[in-house]
C-alpha cells in the first residue's frame, strides 16, 4: 500500500502543479485608480454575471458628516477600503461592511477642491496612502492614517516645489490620483486656465522621502524639444503657462513607459501671446518613467483656443492587424475622436489627417491652419459642423428662438472664437471626459461615455485702462463663470452669488477666492486689497469704489470669453435634438462600431414619459471580463448594468443621489461587491454624501 501511494504521490503533485499553472484566478482587488496601470476599468472578477446582475442588492453603505460632489475611485487592497470624502478627506474602511478605520484632514481647511481618489504604494512590507489636500501631497501610514513623518515636511510635499520662481504664488492642486511606479509617484496638477496659470511641468517624486526625482517642462527651455513652437522664453514669461496633466497617466510598466495626456496652455481661449503649435501642451507624450525623458509625442489639438484638454488616462490595450498583435494606446478626446497609436513607437494605428481649417479671427491671433482628424473611428460624438438648423429640441418651447440662434453662430469644425458667437459640440466638457473609457485590453474593444452638450463660445473685448473699483475686478476675475450680474449659470455648476451674503461671511469669501472651490481655481496671487474689494461688494458692505481703481494686470489678455454657456431652451432643457449622451462600444482591431446607445434620461422628460434621450454625465464605467458594462455617472442618479457585447440593459436601480464618479468592483471573504460614490451636487442635482456598496445576496 505505501509502494501505491509513493507511485501516485508524484502523479497527484504534478496535477496539482498544472492546475496552479492553468487555473487562472481573478484580482480580488482593486488596488489603482480606474483599476490598474493601464486605465482599463477592466475586472476579471466573475460572480456577478449577465444572468444574475438583476439580483443585485445594496449590502453597505457609508455616510459621512459633510456632502457634496464627489468623483473618487475608491481603492481595495487586501479587504481595506480606501477613498476621499467631498472635503477631501481620506478614509479606510473594512470592504465587506463599511465600518470605517481611520480618517484624516481637515474639512475646514482643505475643502477646496473635488478628488477622484487616492493612490497606494507597498514595498511589501510598508504600506502607504498618497493623495492630495490643497497645494499639498500627503503620505499616510496605509493601516493608521498617521503622515509618514519621514515623506516631506513631516508628511507633506508642497506640489509648487520644482516648479520655476515664477510661479511659487500661483494656484496648483491635484483633482486625479498620482500614479504609482517603483519607488516613484508622477503627479497630475490642476493649475488656472487663465493668463496667470503655472507653468504644467510633468514631475516625478521620490515616495519614501518626497524629494523631486526628475521633471519634464511641458513649455520648453531653450535646447529642448519644441522650444520653437512657442514664441522666445515663453517658459519664464508671466503671461503663458499651464499645458498640464490633471487627467491622470497610464504605465506600461514592461517598458517603463509612462502615457501622459496634457491639457490646453493659459489663457485658454485666446493665444495671440502665444503664436505657434504650442508643445507640448494638448498632446499625448511617451516618456522614460524613470527618467522623464521624451520617447514619443503626438498633439491632438494645435494651438488650442478652445478648451480641448485631453479629458482622462489613455487606455493600454492589445489589438490584432492583419494577425499580428499590437501593444496599442489608445487616448479619447473631448472632440469626440479616438486617437490609437502603437504603444513603442507612436506610430498611428488609423490614419489622421490634418484637415484646413478657418483661420478668421479675433485681431492679433493666429490659429492654426489645420487641425489632426483620424479617419477611423468615426466620431462618437457630434460635431459643430455637422449641426443643422434643424437640429433643436423637439420637446422644446422655444424652437423658432433655438433655430434663429443656430442660424446666427459659427458652426464650423474648429472655427475660432468669436465676439458674435460660436457653437462648440462637444461642449467644453466633451464628447469624452474625465471618467474615462473602459476597455477590454486583450480582446481591444473600448467603452465610451459621450456627452453631446452644445455650449457657446462669445468673446468680449477688455477694456484697456484700469478696472473701476470691486465690481470691475468682479468682472475681470468672475464674472466667465459666475456670470457678468451675479445670476450664475446653476446647469453649468456655477451659483449665482447675488444672495451669497445671507448664507456666508466675509471670511469664507475671502478664502474661497484664495483657495477656490470645487471647479472654481484659486487666486493666490491676487493682492488683499482686490479680494477686500470684492468680497465687501458680494457682502453688500458700504464701500467707496468709485475712489479704489488699481493697475491693469501685466498678463492682460484684450479678449476673454464671457462664460461657460450651454445652448439650452426656454425651460432650461439642450437646445439640441437627442440624444444628449451616448454609450459607444468600438472594436479598435477594426475601427468599426459594436453599438451605440442613448445612456441616460433626461430627468424633467422623463418625468412626462419621455425615455432614452441621453443625460449628461460625469464618471466612467467598469467593464468585466464575463461580459458587463457597470456605469452610474448620469444626472439621473440610477446605477446601470448592460451586456457589453449587445449594449442591452439587464439592471438598473436608483442611487440614493447622483454618482459623478467611476465606481470600482472587488471581492473580499468569497462575495463581490460593486462600490460607487454618489455625492450629487453638480448639474444642479440635490447633494448627497454616501458611498454604497451592491452585492448579490
Amino acid at each position: 500500500m505505501k509502494g501505491k501511494i509513493r507511485f501516485f504521490l508524484p502523479i497527484l503533485l504534478l496535477f496539482i502543479g498544472i492546475g496552479a499553472f492553468t487555473y487562472h484566478k481573478p484580482n480580488e482587488d482593486w488596488p489603482e485608480y480606474l483599476g490598474g496601470l493601464d486605465r482599463n476599468h477592466f475586472s476579471t472578477l466573475n460572480q456577478i454575471t449577465l444572468q444574475n446582475a438583476s439580483q443585485l442588492k445594496l449590502a453597505w453603505t457609508y455616510s459621512m458628516p459633510d456632502s457634496g460632489q464627489m468623483q473618487s475611485n475608491p481603492l481595495v487592497v487586501k479587504g481595506i477600503l480606501y477613498g476621499i470624502s467631498s472635503t477631501v478627506q481620506a478614509f479606510a474602511l473594512d470592504a465587506a461592511t463599511g465600518k470605517e478605520i481611520w480618517r484624516f484632514g481637515d474639512p475646514l481647511k482643505h475643502w477646496s477642491a473635488t478628488s477622484r481618489g487616492v493612490s497606494f504604494w507597498t514595498d511589501g512590507k510598508e504600506k502607504r496612502i498618497l493623495f492630495t489636500a490643497g497645494a499639498n501631497l500627503w503620505a499616510l501610514d496605509a493601516e493608521t492614517g498617521k503622515p509618514k513623518a519621514d515623506f516631506g515636511d513631516h508628511g507633506k510635499v508642497d506640489l509648487h516645489t520644482g516648479l520655476p520662481p515664477i510661479a511659487q504664488d500661483k494656484f496648483i492642486l491635484s483633482n486625479t490620483p498620482g500614479t504609482i511606479f517603483e519607488n516613484l509617484i508622477i503627479m497630475p496638477v490642476r493649475l488656472s486656465e487663465g493668463a496667470d496659470a503655472a507653468p504644467g511641468d510633468i514631475r516625478a517624486f521620490n515616495v519614501r522621502t518626497g524629494k523631486l526625482v526628475w521633471t519634464f517642462h511641458t513649455i520648453p527651455y531653450p535646447g529642448e524639444y519644441g522650444y520653437d513652437t512657442w514664441p522666445k522664453d515663453a517658459y519664464k514669461n508671466d503671461y503663458v503657462g499651464a499645458a498640464n496633466n490633471w487627467a491622470g497617466m497610464s504605465v506600461d510598466p514592461k517598458r517603463g513607459i509612462l502615457f501622459v495626456p496634457t491639457g490646453s496652455a493659459g489663457y485658454d481661449f485666446w493665444g495671440g501671446n502665444r503664436e505657434g503649435k504650442n508643445l507640448f501642451a494638448n498632446c499625448l507624450i511617451a516618456l522614460n518613467i524613470r527618467n522623464g525623458k521624451r520617447l514619443w509625442h503626438f498633439q491632438t489639438t494645435h494651438h488650442d483656443l478652445w478648451d480641448r484638454d485631453l479629458p482622462a488616462p489613455p487606455n493600454l490595450i492589445t489589438i490584432t492587424r492583419h494577425g499580428k498583435k499590437i501593444d496599442a494606446v489608445a487616448q479619447i478626446t473631448k472632440q469626440g475622436y479616438v486617437f490609437v497609436f502603437d504603444r513603442v513607437t507612436g506610430k498611428p494605428l488609423f490614419p489622421i489627417i490634418e484637415r484646413k481649417v478657418s483661420t478668421e479671427a479675433l485681431p492679433s491671433e493666429k490659429p492654426w491652419k489645420t487641425q489632426p482628424m483620424p479617419v477611423m473611428p468615426a466620431p462618437f460624438a457630434r460635431q459643430s459642423d455637422q449641426l443643422k438648423i434643424t437640429d433643436i429640441n423637439p420637446f422644446s418651447k422655444n424652437p423658432a428662438a433655438l433655430k434663429k440662434a443656430i442660424e446666427q453662430m459659427k458652426r464650423g469644425w474648429y472655427y475660432p472664437p468669436t465676439e458674435t458667437g460660436t457653437m462648440i459640440l462637444p461642449g467644453f466638457d466633451g464628447g469624452g471626459e474625465w471618467g474615462g473609457a473602459g476597455a477590454d485590453p486583450e480582446k481591444g474593444i473600448i467603452y465610451i461615455n459621450s456627452n453631446e452638450m452644445a455650449r457657446t463660445q462669445t468673446m468680449k473685448k477688455e477694456v484697456v485702462g484700469k478696472p473701476k473699483g470691486a465690481m470691475g475686478l468682479y468682472q475681470t476675475y468672475c464674472a466667465s463663470c459666475h456670470g457678468e450680474n451675479l445670476q450664475g449659470n446653476p446647469t453649468s455648476g456655477y451659483p449665482a452669488l447675488k444672495q451669497i451674503y445671507k448664507i456666508r461671511n466675509k471670511a469664507f469669501i475671502q478664502t474661497m477666492i484664495s483657495q477656490g472651490k470645487g471647479m472654481m481655481p484659486g487666486f493666490p496671487q491676487l493682492s488683499p486689497e482686490i479680494k477686500d474689494q470684492i468680497s465687501s461688494m458680494l457682502m453688500k458692505e458700504t464701500t467707496n469704489e468709485k475712489d479704489v481703481v488699481f493697475d491693469q494686470p501685466k498678463n492682460l489678455i484684450p479678449y476673454k470669453m464671457t462664460g461657460y454657456i450651454k445652448f439650452l431652451d426656454s425651460t432650461g432643457l439642450p437646445g439640441i435634438s437627442p440624444p444628449w449622451a451616448t454609450l459607444n462600444a468600438i472594436d479598435l482591431n477594426t475601427g468599426k462600431y459594436l453599438w451605440k446607445i442613448p445612456f441616460g434620461d433626461e430627468p424633467e422628460l422623463a418625468k412626462r414619459g419621455i425615455h432614452d434621450t441621453g443625460a449628461e454625465s460625469y464618471g466612467g464605467p467598469i467593464i468585466t471580463e464575463n461580459g458587463l458594462l457597470i456605469i452610474g455617472a448620469a444626472k439621473d442618479g440610477k446605477l446601470r448594468i448592460y451586456n457589453r457585447h449587445t449594449g442591452k440593459l439587464i439592471f438598473q436601480t436608483q442611487l440614493p443621489a447622483a454618482a459623478f464618479a467611476t465606481p470600482s468592483t472587488y471581492m473580499v471573504n468569497g462575495k463581490q461587491y460593486i462600490i460607487i460614490a454618489c455625492g450629487g451636487t453638480k448639474l444642479g442635482v440635490p447633494k448627497g454624501n454616501v458611498y454604497v456598496a451592491y452585492a448579490l445576496p
